[in-house]
């Protein structure tokens, strides 16, 4: 008896010694293979989208003090002001969530409504050149300096989401990351295509 309890003993601990090594070898392959680094790569996109979220946001936000101020400017430019409007509005109507940032189609409408409203937002400026009493106005100059903070904050924002997406991509495209990118149920994620500035302002005769 004392034999075979001594027998069945070593055999248990045999198969604990085997479990063990398995697991061993399963995390190592696991960590091999980029598994947690994917995710990691994953919420930095994440983040990084937010941060692109809430800095258009807050350009969307000063808009509509932008119009009401020019609107006080005598005899200026209806149509500029309607084109900011509009554009503000088209911004405004997007349902825009982390999904986004992971439908090509989503990701592009999102992109050239921004990209509208950038135009639209130069052109009024622009034009704006035209009345100098508006100008002028401290009213105007705050919110001319606030859009043109928040414009550089959108740039740099869009320059954290574009390489994060390019680091997260690398990961999913390479070997053996790539296995790491399965497991998760990963794939490749799109990227804005243009520049915040793509829409340029015309050319205005002052």
């Amino acid at each position: 008896m004392h034999t075979s309890a001594m027998k069945q003993g070593s055999k248990l601990r045999v198969r604990e010694l085997r479990g063990a090594v398995v697991s061993a070898w399963a995390c190592s392959l696991l960590l091999g293979c980029g598994y947690n680094a994917v995710v990691e790569r994953d919420e930095e996109v994440k983040a990084a989208w937010a941060e692109v979220q809430n800095q258009y946001k807050r350009r969307a936000d000063l808009v509509p003090n932008l119009v009401k101020v020019v609107k006080g400017a005598a005899n200026f430019e209806q149509q500029t002001l309607q084109r900011v409007v509009e554009a503000r509005s088209q911004v405004a109507g997007l349902k825009t969530d982390a999904s986004t940032a992971q439908d090509p189609a989503k990701l592009r409408a999102f992109e050239q409504a921004q990209g509208q409203l950038s135009g639209a937002l130069s052109r009024l400026l622009v034009v704006v050149e035209r009345y100098p009493q508006l100008k002028a106005t401290e009213a105007f100059r705050d919110l001319q300096a606030q859009l043109e903070g928040t414009e550089n904050r959108v740039t740099v924002a869009r320059g954290r989401f574009i390489a994060a997406v390019a680091e997260y991509n690398k990961v999913v495209l390479r070997f053996p990351s790539s296995l790491g990118a399965k497991l998760r149920g990963k794939s490749l994620r799109p990227t804005f295509e243009g520049t915040p500035a793509e829409a340029q302002p015309p050319d205005v005769n002052l």
